[in-house]
């Protein structure tokens, strides 16, 4: 029998999150991620013909030039990271409150984090191996890496000491959630949002179902803020790339080609993986889970925020992967916060990569601690672009690497920010999908759509 706020949620929780997943679907009919590759290839040509290769305006001019027309990308980002933290604090909530009972969401939670930790930690090795395989810093120009600007280059950031852990672990306790939320502590709105989602579990349905209508309807607003943001997309992804490319010349892209290529492979790798533990485990062969989610990967390449599809991602989950509404709308809301695979296996290339150029030989303990960094800094970090590469600069401190070398990889950060996007959202896929089968709630996309 139904009990807690499930029967009252069940009739108000569906629409938000349908009506804007059919928006965002209409938009990859309408061919959003081509129109964004598009703006891409110009604006790397505007970038070369306004940067100091070409030579063809002034270094001043081009600047200018270049910092408006990012103008719409840097609107973007900012819409999508104004709603992130309202966005997943309603969407776990919700998504708590469709368990049917305490002892479902403790299972539940404990099995989906510690399939987070594991699949992120076996992500930043696939990216140490792939790297020590490849081999993408050796025979680097120095010339590049002096021509970095390390002005860009994010602070660099310490991990706590040992006997700083039981005070940092306190803090994950928000004393203030408002303040959290202001200050973008992502981690600490999970955990609030978690507390308030099982204390709605244990009411009555009259009791939640003031604050359930209140969450709803600031979804909603959420949702009706993507949809707005979805129309820059293209323009985006142009200007920024306009501008890092005026910024940092063409040259310096061509050298840093073979790095690409490799965190790629290494995406890829990943993507092989996740492909094998559905496969074996939940039972949907490698092409029928592509085919059921090829337009959403699509779409969370164009905008390189897996926050901004996350409505898409639940309906992908439930419609056409058969995953139970309530395993959805908790396990890709969390994913969106705390499952950054590809960012892992990223920071894993990023940081062997950096080491190579600067001749520094990391050991068993250095990789096993890159490792650890790249699993506890991934935990927290908001789902939207260029986070990535704040998360990188802590690694690196971490294991004696200069933080400042990050500067070298802003330049093709957009196009890895991109892939390595697709993949967190393929990873929470495979987390809700594999979630849905361990709990025994598969259904068939035919029985989900039915």
């Amino acid at each position: 029998m139904t009990t807690g706020p499930l029967r009252y949620l069940d009739s108000i929780q569906p629409q938000p999150l349908k009506n804007l997943s059919s928006y965002l679907s209409a938009l990859v009919e309408g061919r959003l991620w081509l129109k964004v590759v598009i703006g891409l290839v110009l604006g790397l040509l505007v970038g070369f013909a306004l940067g100091p290769t070409a030579g063809l305006v002034e270094v001043d001019t081009g600047a200018l030039v270049g910092n408006w027309l990012a103008f719409p990308g840097m609107l973007f980002l900012a819409a999508v990271q104004m709603i992130v933290i309202p966005l997943v604090f309603a969407s776990i909530i919700l998504g708590l409150a469709s368990s049917e009972n305490v002892d479902q969401l403790r299972q539940m939670g404990l099995t989906v984090v510690s399939f987070f930790v594991v699949t992120t930690a076996a992500a930043a090795s696939v990216g140490l191996w792939v790297a020590a395989l490849m081999k993408p810093g050796q025979g680097f120009t120095s010339d590049l890496l002096q021509q970095a600007d390390v002005s860009d280059a994010p602070p660099p950031l310490s991990p706590p000491g040992l006997e700083e852990i039981p005070e940092t672990l306190i803090r994950l306790l928000p004393g203030n959630p408002l303040g959290a939320m202001v200050e973008g502590q992502m981690l600490q709105v999970v955990i609030f949002a978690i507390i308030v989602g099982i204390a709605l579990v244990t009411l009555t349905p009259a009791q939640s179902k003031p604050l359930l209508e209140l969450l709803t309807s600031l979804q909603q607003v959420c949702m009706t803020v993507v949809r707005w943001a979805m129309v820059l997309a293209p323009f985006a992804v142009f200007g920024l790339m306009a501008r890092l490319t005026s910024q940092i010349g063409v040259d310096a892209l061509v050298g840093m080609a073979f790095y690409v290529v490799t965190v790629i492979t290494g995406l890829i790798a990943l993507l092989i993986l996740y492909l094998v533990l559905v496969w074996f485990i939940a039972g949907q062969s490698p092409m029928s889970f592509l085919r059921a989610t090829r337009e959403l990967m699509l779409l969370a390449f164009s905008t390189s925020s897996s926050a901004a599809v996350m409505p898409l991602s639940i309906k992908t989950a439930e419609e056409r992967l058969g995953v139970r509404s309530s395993i959805a709308q908790f396990v890709i809301p969390l994913g969106a916060t705390i499952n950054m695979n590809g960012t892992a296996l990223y920071q894993g290339v990023a940081a062997s990569f950096l080491a190579q150029v600067y001749g520094i030989e990391i050991s068993i303990s250095g990789l096993a601690l890159i490792v650890a960094m790249a699993v506890g800094a991934s935990i927290g970090s908001p789902g939207t672009p260029g986070v990535g590469i704040v998360i990188l600069a802590m690694v690196l401190n971490s294991v004696g690497i200069p933080a400042e070398g990050v500067a070298l990889l802003l330049g093709v950060d957009r196009i890895l920010d991109m892939s390595r996007t697709a993949i967190n959202v393929a990873g929470d896929l495979v987390a809700s999908k594999l979630m849905s089968h361990w709990m025994g709630d598969d259904e068939t996309p035919e029985e989900a759509t039915g």
